[in-house]
């Protein structure tokens, strides 16, 4: 992308307009420092989200691997729904309807949160389903004739072999949710996004700012994707 970019610039006639983000002018310090300061929001509604989803998804994926076929169809119908709906919508859906609905006050940030939270959820749900379910028989008869009872045998046994499995597909959904979490810019919460498309409506030049806009997503997936590089080799399952 960065080189086919770098190749229209040698070959179009426009004029780029650099100068608004120019480090080196008080304007383009400006500039920079109100961009740049989107990180804070973008960070913290995705990281939130993350977390809540994964406590949501760990529950739900719970109710798939009970033995009670109503507990299962309940996992079924919440995954196919919420998986069915677009983030934007639900996004929406949560700003503008919850509070009517429930009577309560909601600021731009939570609705952010649970909206994508709510969404994650259903990936969060398939995603430990597979992992549980991928940890062989015998740890689980192992763990029976410890005299393990089930929710000790998720938590001190299951469980932690299952993060192993599923960090790789973990570190995939955040990726996604911190990208996802540029629509939450549609309801005013002043992340990358929203202040990338404010910054255009003062200085009009759309092609440089969003460039800007993309490079700064591009490093924060970049340094997402290292930590859980990093966190996968530190964790990981040894060779026998």
């Amino acid at each position: 992308m960065l080189l086919s970019l770098l190749l229209l610039t040698g070959c179009s006639d426009y004029q780029w307009g650099w100068y608004v983000l120019d480090p080196t002018t008080a304007q383009g310090q400006i500039n920079l420092k109100f961009l740049v300061t989107g990180f804070s929001e973008t960070i913290q509604v995705s990281l939130l989200s993350m977390l809540l989803a994964m406590l949501i998804g760990l529950f739900v994926s719970l109710l798939a691997l009970a033995k009670s076929r109503a507990l299962q169809w309940v996992n079924r119908i919440y995954v196919e729904v919420i998986r069915s709906i677009p983030v934007l919508v639900l996004l929406l859906w949560v700003y503008y309807g919850m509070p009517t609905l429930m009577d309560i006050s909601l600021n731009h940030f939570w609705a952010g949160v649970i909206a994508l939270t709510i969404a994650e959820s259903a990936f969060m749900a398939e995603v430990f389903r597979g992992g549980i379910q991928a940890i062989s028989k015998g740890q689980h008869e192992a763990a029976e004739s410890l005299g393990l009872g089930p929710w000790k045998k998720m938590r001190l046994v299951i469980l932690p072999q299952a993060f192993r499995q599923i960090l790789p597909p973990l570190g995939n959904q955040f990726v996604y949710i911190l990208k996802m979490s540029s629509l939450v810019s549609v309801i005013g919460l002043s992340d990358l996004t929203r202040r990338a498309n404010e910054l255009v409506v003062n200085e009009y030049l759309p092609l440089e700012i969003y460039t800007f806009l993309v490079l700064e997503y591009l490093i924060l997936i970049l340094v997402v994707s290292q930590a859980v590089r990093w966190l996968e080799k530190r964790i990981a399952i040894p060779s026998h």
